[in-house]
């Protein structure tokens, strides 16, 4: 199946540009592609991942939504879906 990846920050520089097609196996799940990821991009390795779940404070969409709130990363993926992936982010002004 194909599809559409979108990478933000640190996680954008890392894959070298911000919209990406690829082709998954069609049972694919979220934790697949993420370690898919993880394995052809070296910036990207152990970023995403950690223990097989989805590293703490990262954020992974699916069309739109927390995989969190779903199935995390046995999230089941379809053709033309998008996952979006989020570094943690911190920060914030100060006075």
């Amino acid at each position: 199946m194909e599809l559409d990846l979108r990478f933000f920050a640190t996680f954008r520089e890392a894959v070298g540009q911000k919209d990406l097609t690829r082709e998954f196996d069609d049972d694919a799940t979220v934790g697949d592609v993420l370690a898919s990821l993880e394995s052809t991009y070296d910036g990207l390795e152990g970023q995403l991942l950690e223990e097989g779940a989805i590293r703490p404070q990262l954020s992974v969409l699916k069309n739109g939504r927390d995989v969190v709130h779903m199935a995390g990363v046995e999230t089941a993926l379809e053709e033309g879906d998008r996952l979006s992936v989020f570094p943690p982010v911190a920060g914030g002004a100060s006075r």
